[in-house]
């Protein structure tokens, strides 16, 4: 039967791995993360999941022993964030590229320097282009779920890639409040049987069925047609995880009732004239703030990203088709285009349109900082007065207002 708990969110992540029953597990404590590591560790001293814990010296070598025992065929769990995943970046940026369903929570934590251990996307964002699934989260019960849902995705035979399930340090890591944890039984049948024929399809090593891993492939065949079949595979599998994605969601949600927008999420749209767009923790003051301005007569929604890598290029633009502006607000930066990497994004998915809305860049809640309603409120005047014609051609720092 389902409990409610109380909980955080690194203890929610925690909930989610034991849930899907890994093999192995291998963590490295580090703040805002160390939670999650924490609390997979008790389970797995106090016999409430059967998993082989590794200690290991640190993140590099967290991924590199979980690499081997998603090759042996076992189930994997590991998390991190910040200095840790930049240490663990070499073979991080390998596990896409031999296709192993590793689940890893990014507990989201902005960059140094200046010193900082606080919350932001800078983390996660900087590694979006290494071939990882990245899934957002904006509370705690949606992390609980996501980490069940991303073994599915992961494992599936179209898809065999590594999940990152991201959520943001201190606000999620450290808050407080109530989630259900499903009954195990129903979590067995959502995830199927666990076995290495399912989890790694196409390399668990098996000693009738000897095989090289990771060959050197550059220059194998004419024009290195060995390598572009790997990128392309590669490729294709993001691209069938969107489907994937959504039916994992649908399925979760017959079985639980838990309901969560598997790609873009959209609220309070379907008279909206202009939108703010939100990813994370930051979505509820963004909900809260649309309420307030609609109570005002302001026809503006929301649209949360849930699912950011592979982008959901349709999704994004059936939800802002029918809207004059768009406010992206983003907990990152990016250094290259002077704005937020979402922003980015979004420019990218809706350069083909034949009408496209105007898009601001807003960038707020580094560092740990807050994106209140406040903020949220202020971004919304900037986007109805872009919605009524006036020119905004500077990346808006928020917390720089209030």
């Amino acid at each position: 039967m389902a409990k409610k708990i109380v909980c955080d969110g690194n203890e929610a992540a925690a909930w989610g791995a034991a849930l899907a029953k890994p093999d192995m597990v291998a963590v490295y404590p580090i703040t805002p993360q160390s939670g999650v590591a924490e609390t997979v560790a008790g389970f797995i001293a106090d016999g409430e999941l059967d998993a082989d814990l590794l200690d290991v010296e640190g993140e590099h070598s967290v991924m590199s022993v979980l690499q081997g025992g998603a090759l042996a065929g076992a189930r994997t769990f590991t998390a991190t964030c910040g200095q840790g995943l930049a240490f663990m970046f070499e073979p991080y940026w390998r596990t896409p590229n031999l296709r192993l369903p590793i689940v890893l929570c990014i507990v989201c934590r902005d960059g140094i320097t200046p010193q900082c251990v606080w919350g932001g996307q800078q983390d996660a964002m900087t590694v979006k282009e290494c071939g990882w699934i990245q899934l957002y989260c904006e509370n705690n019960q949606e992390i609980t779920d996501t980490v069940v849902m991303a073994y599915r995705i992961a494992e599936h035979p179209d898809v065999m890639l590594p999940v990152n399930v991201c959520f943001d340090g201190n606000f999620l890591s450290y808050a407080a409040e109530p989630i259900e944890v499903v009954d195990q039984p129903i979590v067995d049948k959502f995830l199927g049987p666990k076995t290495p024929e399912k989890i790694n399809w196409h390399v668990a090593l098996d000693p009738l069925r000897p095989m090289g891993v990771d060959p050197l492939t550059g220059m194998t065949g004419p024009g290195g047609q060995a390598f572009a079949k790997y990128r392309k595979g590669h490729c294709l599998g993001m691209q069938n995880a969107l489907k994937v994605i959504e039916d994992a969601h649908k399925d979760w949600k017959k079985l639980t009732g838990h309901d969560f927008s598997p790609l873009i999420e959209e609220y309070q749209m379907k008279d909206a004239e202009y939108a703010i767009m939100v990813i994370g923790s930051m979505t509820g003051a963004g909900k809260d703030a649309v309420d307030v301005a609609r109570s005002k007569g302001k026809k503006v929604g929301l649209l949360k990203i849930k699912t950011f890598r592979p982008f959901p290029v349709k999704a994004l633009q059936k939800g802002v088709a029918k809207i004059k502006a768009l406010g992206v607000v983003d907990r990152s930066v990016n250094y290259g285009w002077n704005c937020g990497p979402l922003y980015q994004e979004v420019l990218a998915g809706t350069a083909k349109m034949k009408q496209r809305p105007e898009v601001i860049s807003f960038i707020g809640g580094l560092a740990g900082t807050d994106i209140t309603i406040d903020h949220m409120l202020d971004a919304i005047d900037t986007v109805g007065q872009a919605a009524k014609g006036k020119v905004v051609e500077e990346t808006i720092w928020m917390n720089e207002k209030f």
